[in-house]
């Protein structure tokens, strides 16, 4: 069986098209020999600036031959079906076979094809590549009509097996395939045949050309640490930037360079967004965690090992440098000032046209934040303070240069403005975590803002009807939820987010649709903050203002209308995303619905626990078997509620017990219930669940010893009562029904 090789040579690919044009690449060309019938063994894809190559082994050297029967229409059709047909199938209206179907003579085509020379299908496969490949842009050059990301120079396509290669012939766009390509653009550019891609790889490699990008970034980041421990230092570590590296050059040619004493007193942050961003050099540390060397990778060898090419460098970065150094010295004397210039720019920025401007944003978070400080331990007043500097980076030059800096400029800015440390830190830590694997804040103060900054976003968002839809989510409110979800959990925190969420509501509804005056949307969130939902604030709040002959706006009754709608919406969207989290924690669906069922399901820590706990019951054999005990109580009962048409909860009675293991029930109901009482009290869960597993065997005996449907009504009503007995007490711990099995 060959191996085909296929190099496509051009003009520098962007970097960050590289690695997804190989696969496109390898589907592409996979993809239509399978379906042209060819199969192969293994294939692997891979790209450098200039070229993308496919190597695909133990291909088929030719297509199999196939006969195919198609049915067509009756005999006796109208001519015009036939021929259509026979057009369809390629056959003339002889070759059709007329069979007897058992319900009328139809007619059949028999088309045979024979097999083909793996060569031609190639040809076809990779001409429809080349012309259809999906590039996120591409150009046109010259006079053909080809695109392509950039210039296309040549076309390398072979097929080699024991006894040499041969070329694969054909052209496309006036570019014949051949066996040939070149070297590296200047240390080896002439052009070499290949014979396999063993040959190729091996002549690459002597024309200076590493053809691997995992090779290439293994490579410049061990000559990068190499150096920088040499020099005492430590390399910052950045994948992304490798990656992208990786994909700048060939042939890769590592040299550290110096920075100038005049930059060195920029906080390290900067310095490495300046020089990642604008040059794509590496940083390099000293032990103190102060940025002071560069790492830049060259494209070639030279003469003088690099150091013209390192001294263009540090002479663009100085310029660079100079910029950052102008931004941060202009940022240092309004944060002196107390940073209110930038404060009082947010007015002229827009959050979203339907939400108002960033400061009506920080005023909102401002409130929230004071609120929830209480109840996570941090300072109402500090909470408040560094919910309003929070955004004011965002005005700063630097961020405006350097957008990814956000929050960490805050913190610095914070310091330099006399803040207290918890303000600082929580001016950079209240926009975390940002994704599943990101640090989740800790500090009082920061956990207080961070918390204020989502739910604000989710509330807003929920308020003009911009949930997230299928896999589009603009506004990453997902990752909201699951911060809110996160910084709860990880933090033990014991909120009722309802609370916050319906004050929240009211604050964005009234900026969306003014319908509260200043006094109504003050007095409404004090009432939810006392009552804890939105619904008995709102009762109260109308009853003491119609009491007080004060009158309402019209808008008041509005509110009443939507606030709990989108509350109870937004709360199962925070649902939802817990539901996600918790079963990659090996916690099932079913457990969590189970857990949701349950009151107070707002408060997520509560809920978790509770989750956890019965997961961990459930792994048990007494959790098994007693839930598939309370299944069959549930549905006896469910099922004789359902045919008498009464509900069966009056207290079942032990005098009618008449049976050992009915009073033996009995006797252990009455000890679950006081035990799951307690325990639910003390919201021990896990006890709970033990004095549960204590009715497992009390259930099986009864089950087995005693018939439900007694001939005497009064024992009949009895049982049933008790089945009721049976299914109160275990779904005062979680509602059992919602488990699956």
């Amino acid at each position: 069986m060959p191996d085909l090789l296929i190099e496509l040579f051009s003009e520098e690919i962007p970097a960050r098209m590289q690695a997804k044009a190989a696969a496109d690449l390898k589907r592409m060309v996979t993809d239509g020999l399978v379906e042209a019938g060819l199969t192969y063994a293994a294939a692997g894809a891979f790209a450098t600036p200039r070229r993308l190559t496919l190597s695909v082994e133990g291909l088929t050297a030719e297509s199999p031959d196939t006969r195919e029967e198609r049915k067509g229409p009756k005999v006796g059709a109208p001519e015009k079906a036939i021929e259509g047909f026979c057009r369809g199938a390629g056959v003339d209206r002889d070759a059709l076979e007329v069979r007897d179907t058992g319900k009328g003579e139809v007619y059949f085509a028999v088309v045979e094809k024979p097999g083909r020379q793996a060569a031609a299908i190639i040809a076809e496969v990779l001409d429809q590549t080349i012309r259809n490949f999906p590039w996120p842009k591409s150009m046109r050059w010259g006079a053909g009509s080809l695109k392509w990301v950039r210039p296309l120079h040549s076309i390398l396509c072979i097929l080699s097996d024991e006894g040499g290669a041969q070329v694969v012939p054909f052209e496309v766009d006036g570019i014949p395939a051949s066996d040939s390509t070149h070297g590296h653009r200047f240390m080896a550019p002439d052009a070499f045949s290949v014979t396999s891609f063993e040959d190729y790889e091996a002549k690459l490699k002597r024309a200076k050309v590493v053809l691997r990008a995992d090779e290439r970034a293994d490579l410049i980041w061990s000559e990068a640490s190499n150096q920088a421990f040499a020099a005492g230092l430590d390399l910052v570590e950045d994948p992304g930037l490798l990656a992208e590296v990786a994909g700048l050059v060939e042939w890769p040619v590592v040299l550290m360079g110096t920075i100038a004493e005049d930059f060195l007193g920029l906080p390290p942050e900067v310095l490495t967004a300046s020089m990642k961003e604008h040059q794509k050099f590496f940083s390099v540390r000293d032990k103190t965690g102060q940025v002071v060397r560069f790492v830049t990778v060259a494209n070639r060898e030279t003469r003088d090992g690099g150091k013209t090419i390192l001294a263009g460098n540090q002479k663009v970065l100085f310029a660079r440098l100079s910029d950052a150094k102008f931004f941060w010295e202009n940022d240092l004397r309004i944060a002196k000032e107390g940073g209110q210039a930038w404060l009082d720019a947010l007015d002229n920025v827009t959050f979203h046209n339907k939400l108002g401007t960033v400061a009506e944003l920080v005023d909102r978070m401002a409130r929230l934040s004071r609120e929830v400080a209480p109840l996570v331990g941090a300072d109402p007043d500090q909470a408040e303070q560094a919910a309003r500097f929070a955004k004011a980076d965002l005005s700063s030059e630097m961020v405006y240069e350097f957008p990814d800096l956000q929050g960490l400029m805050g913190r610095y800015y914070a310091q330099e403005a006399g803040l207290p440390d918890a303000v600082a830190h929580a001016a950079q830590e209240h926009y975390a975590p940002l994704g599943p694997s990101d640090t989740v804040p800790t500090a009082p103060v920061s956990v207080a803002v961070a918390l204020a900054e989502k739910i604000d976003k989710l509330t807003g968002f929920w308020a003009i009807d911009e949930k997230p839809t299928g896999s589009k989510d603009p506004f990453a409110l997902r990752r909201a939820a699951l911060g809110v979800i996160r910084l709860v959990l990880e933090n033990d925190l014991r909120l009722r987010l309802d609370r916050f969420i319906d004050a929240q509501l009211v604050r964005q509804k009234v900026k969306v649709e003014a319908s509260l005056t200043h006094d109504e949307m003050a007095e409404l969130v004090d009432m939810i903050a006392k009552h804890g939902v939105f619904g008995a604030a709102y009762r109260t709040m109308k009853d003491a203002w119609s009491s007080a002959d004060k009158p309402l706006s019209n808008g008041f009754g509005a509110l009443a209308a939507t606030v709990p709608d989108k509350s109870s919406d937004l709360l199962s969207f925070l649902h939802d995303r817990l539901k996600v989290y918790l079963r990659d924690q090996g916690i099932s669906h079913d457990v969590i619905d189970a857990s949701l069922a349950m009151p107070g399901n707002d408060d997520l820590l509560l809920l978790v626990k509770r989750a956890r706990a019965l997961a961990a019951f459930l792994q048990t054999d007494d959790g098994e078997n007693l839930i598939q005990g309370f299944k069959r109580a549930n549905n006896i009962l469910t099922q004789a509620e359902e045919k008498d048409g009464v509900e069966y909860s009056f207290g079942a009675d032990v005098k009618f017990a008449d049976t050992d293991e009915e009073q033996a029930l009995f006797a252990a109901l009455d000890a679950a219930e006081r035990n799951i009482a307690a325990a639910m009290e003390a919201e021990d869960f896990a006890a709970a669940m033990t004095a549960m597993a204590a009715l497992r065997a009390p259930i099986d005996a009864f089950f087995e010893a005693v018939q439900i449907n007694a001939e005497s009504e009064v024992l009949r009503r009895n049982r049933l009562n008790l089945l009721h007995r049976i299914r109160t007490i275990c779904l005062a711990v979680a509602d059992l029904r919602k488990l699956e099995g």
